[in-house]
């Protein structure tokens, strides 16, 4: 029998976060400490309207930085005065849940964000008012499946994390149990 692979952070979540959150916040059963849900990554790329080879390629980048193929949005309806039409794709996303998810966030937390130009820390207060946080990266080539030299344009992306955490500081303190690296 093959042994299964546990990602790095899920075994950190069961041995030592989810016992940190029970202490802090008292909660009386366990399956009420807050967990992740899904990461989603979108690229939208605005330059495809005039060419839609650039949505193919910025959706095989993503497919690289996630390690699972993405699916292409498209317009739902169209717009004159920016040139889009109906059905023309727009961008790419990517939903990630399980072993993926913490993966994902594994990189993003050691390798990706360390890698960013001039980066101070993420700000603590892009939390939605439900327990999700989402961030944006300026340049996609901070992964390291990305090789630079290959890329002939740089997009930004969005990140978005979803907790099953009540509130905004639930969440808080789960991502900061994660080294997420929020700013004072």
């Amino acid at each position: 029998m093959a042994e299964t692979y546990v990602p790095r952070l899920k075994t950190h979540y069961e041995e030592v976060v989810r016992k940190q959150l029970q202490e802090k916040f008292d909660y009386k059963n366990p399956m009420m400490v807050p967990k992740l849900n899904k990461i989603v990554l979108n690229i939208g790329v605005g330059e495809a309207v005039g060419d839609s080879k650039k949505a193919r390629t910025a959706a095989a980048d993503l497919a690289l930085i996630a390690g699972q193929k993405p699916v292409v949005t498209k317009a739902k309806k169209s717009i004159a005065t920016f040139k889009v039409r109906e059905g023309m794709p727009l961008g790419s996303k990517v939903t990630l849940r399980r072993q993926q998810m913490f993966e994902f966030m594994d990189r993003l937390i050691t390798i990706a964000l360390p890698r960013v130009r001039d980066f101070r820390g993420l700000n603590p207060k892009s939390f939605d008012g439900r327990g999700n946080y989402a961030m944006g990266i300026k340049e996609h080539i901070v992964f390291p499946e990305i090789e630079y030299d290959k890329v002939d344009q740089i997009w930004g992306m969005d990140v978005i994390v979803c907790t099953t955490a009540a509130n905004d500081d639930e969440a808080r303190e789960l991502l900061r149990a994660f080294n997420f690296p929020f700013t004072k």
